[in-house]
């Protein structure tokens, strides 16, 4: 018996070693927990139209909207006055570049290029909003030509154009057709960047001091396009009710969420940033990186909503998203997924024509054609309404 006893326990013991070996000696892959699949289970997006048990469409758009905005908390105050001043002139084709200053906050005062067409208006407009690129040496001067700047900056903004954009300044092409643009810098961009120099590395510390001060750099982000937004609408020479916003890549990301938070814009488009939760964090998406994913995360808003959900606020307006089918950043089954989404919200108010999606043979850019299809998207819903 004494040997038989000795032998269950040696089993038993092994057995256990076992089971333990088969455990993985890590808690991290690529970025990722290990239980990261469980916790995406967790994501049942309680308050996305459809799922919410909210039924009035009005009402749903102001609960979700309420609570996008405390998942951004805090936010800068905005201003008792925009006070602008134009510190320069340019005349161009059919328009004017101006540069500008105007109180964004009552915290901070920024610089901005705006552009004004020739005639009379009021003119419909565009917020214009630049990427991220992990380029931070220039904002506002990837969607405007700059002038009177250092020869550095004009290289720096027209190879940029190049890269991202066609060789075509966006800001500039609709002011061409009759567009009032605005454009200034996000914070970390350009003229608002580091002083000490910017560095990619430098993000996280930027969005950790944030969020250890109770905000989110996103979020400041966010509400310097709804502030900007709200200015544009101010201006004598714009029409209010034809305002709207365009951006490519980060700025389509700021372009959809400026579009949920504030009825001063009419009309959006974005450009390369659409998807879903599910597809981009995986082991092998650039969004598991941190880094840059920080100037977009509004901490705690997947508990609610997820990318698609957050754009449909925007419903019932004039929408328009473009992808391309070779972007490494966004995977296709992900966009159309988030397509489908955001198609069904406005089917179910009787807007299917004001969504337009489509996906492009293209990579992560911005090409002339995909500029020229969003012109004729505005031109249809901001220039003879």
């Amino acid at each position: 018996m004494r040997h038989i006893a000795i032998l269950v326990l040696a089993f038993v013991f092994l057995k256990a070693n076992a089971q333990t070996d088969s455990l993985p000696t890590y808690g991290v892959v690529k970025n990722m927990p290990v239980f990261y699949e469980q916790l995406k289970q967790q994501l049942t997006y309680p308050q996305a139209w459809g799922n919410s048990s909210v039924r009035s469409f009005k009402k749903w758009r102001k609960e979700a909207r309420k609570t996008l905005m405390e998942c951004m908390q805090i936010v800068p105050p905005a201003p008792h006055s925009y006070d602008m001043t134009v510190t320069d002139r340019e005349q161009r084709n059919g328009y004017e570049a101006r540069k500008i200053q105007f109180n964004l906050s009552e915290w901070y005062r920024v610089p901005a290029y705006l552009l004004v067409p020739e005639g009379e208006g009021p003119f419909p407009a565009i917020v214009m909003l630049h990427d991220h690129g992990a380029h931070f040496s220039i904002g506002k001067e990837k969607m405007v030509r700059p002038f009177h700047v250092t020869p550095e900056v004009l290289a720096d903004a027209d190879d940029w154009a190049a890269r991202c954009y066609d060789g075509q300044y966006t800001g500039d092409y609709f002011a061409a057709h009759g567009y009032v643009v605005l454009s200034i810098d996000a914070l970390f961009w350009g003229e608002r960047g580091r002083k000490e120099g910017t560095d990619y590395n430098v993000q996280q510390a930027l969005a950790s001091n944030f969020l250890q001060m109770g905000g989110s750099w996103a979020a400041f982000i966010n509400m310097d396009d709804v502030r900007s937004a709200e200015f544009l609408a101010s201006l004598p020479f714009v029409d209010k009710e034809k305002v709207g916003c365009l951006g490519f890549s980060m700025g389509a990301n700021r372009s959809w969420m400026l579009a949920a938070l504030t009825d001063a814009v009419k009309a959006s488009a974005s450009v390369c940033w659409m998807n879903t939760t599910e597809h981009l964090m995986t082991l092998s998406n650039n969004q598991n990186k941190g880094g840059s994913a920080y100037s977009m995360l509004i901490p705690n808003i997947r508990r609610y909503l997820d990318y698609p959900h957050v754009a449909s606020i925007a419903c019932p307006k004039p929408t328009l998203f473009f992808n391309g089918t070779k972007d490494k950043l966004f995977p296709v089954e992900g966009v159309q997924d988030a397509y489908n989404t955001m198609r069904k919200v406005w089917e179910s108010q009787q807007a299917s024509e004001a969504l337009i999606t489509k996906l492009w043979e293209e990579k992560h850019f911005f090409n002339k054609d995909m500029q020229r299809e969003v012109l004729e998207f505005f031109n249809q819903w901001m220039m003879d309404k």
